[in-house]
């Protein structure tokens, strides 16, 4: 994960672009039934598609309270709902996913041409 390694010879400003490029590069699309049994576990949080999921990851692995405690106030960041984890099951859904341990957010997409 990108927020575990430490670079450091660079100023934070570069060591911040190199974790969001290695978090991107994490992303990647995954089928609803392949992220079941995190759900089961209670580790999965969804992640509204207002917000860029690559910049929540990153702030999560920043461990920066301040935007999380924001985002769930607003509800835009989430455990996932088991009505949400329904829908997405009869749907077959496919949903992009990136791990900050203990944690896989997870976001749906309409603007990419699947699901």
């Amino acid at each position: 994960m990108a927020g575990e390694k430490s670079y450091p010879d660079l100023d934070p400003a570069a060591v911040a672009e190199v974790q969001r490029h290695e978090l991107n590069l994490e992303t990647g699309r995954i089928a609803w039934v392949e992220l079941q049994r995190h759900f089961a576990s209670g580790r999965l949080i969804a992640v509204d598609a207002t917000l860029d999921l690559v910049d929540v990851a990153q702030r999560f692995a920043r461990d920066d309270k301040a935007s999380v405690a924001r985002w769930l106030a607003a509800a835009t960041v989430h455990p996932v709902t088991d009505d949400e984890a329904r829908d997405w099951l009869e749907r077959d859904a496919s949903l992009w996913a990136v791990v900050i341990k203990p944690w896989v957010l997870v976001q749906e997409r309409t603007d990419d041409g699947v699901n």
